[in-house]
């Protein structure tokens, strides 16, 4: 399963790629059709929020696809050193992995769940199982050879 952003309303729908060759996937919001080619192809280009009525279907629902989970908050400065690398890994995923980002300050429940006390906290999500865990400030590198080990 693949999610694509409607070009026409923006809305983002799962899409199972392999199936129903020859049949036209549409938006399951305003009907328009989806552009499967990969330009709009929304779960890998770049981070994406997740909150607390979205973190089950999001992550934990995400298959096999390593979803990288960033805690963070808008206040914490080490956060905000991390977001540039978090942009790129997502970049350059090319859908092996996803980066996600959930802020604590405004989702207390899953937050509190995985018992988060310090933050930045990243979690490594696969098959709706946590897999790894890192506290604090990574480097790009460390954190690419970590997703590399989960979406073989």
């Amino acid at each position: 399963m693949a999610v694509f952003e409607c070009g026409r309303c923006g809305a983002r729908n799962r899409v199972d790629e392999g199936a129903g060759a020859g049949r036209v996937a549409v938006c399951g919001k305003c009907g328009a059709a989806l552009d499967l080619s990969g330009a709009r192809h929304a779960d890998y280009a770049k981070p994406f929020a997740v909150t607390d009525a979205t973190f089950a279907r999001e992550v934990l629902q995400s298959g096999s696809v390593p979803v990288l989970v960033d805690f963070w908050a808008a206040w914490c400065g080490p956060c905000r050193m991390l977001a540039p690398v978090l942009d790129a890994l997502a970049a350059e995923s090319r859908g092996r992995y996803r980066v996600a980002k959930l802020n604590v300050d405004e989702n207390k429940q899953i937050a509190a769940q995985f018992r988060i006390q310090s933050i930045p906290t990243l979690l490594v999500f696969k098959d709706g199982q946590l897999v790894d865990q890192l506290v604090g400030v990574a480097s790009k590198q460390e954190l690419a050879a970590r997703l590399a080990a989960h979406a073989g």
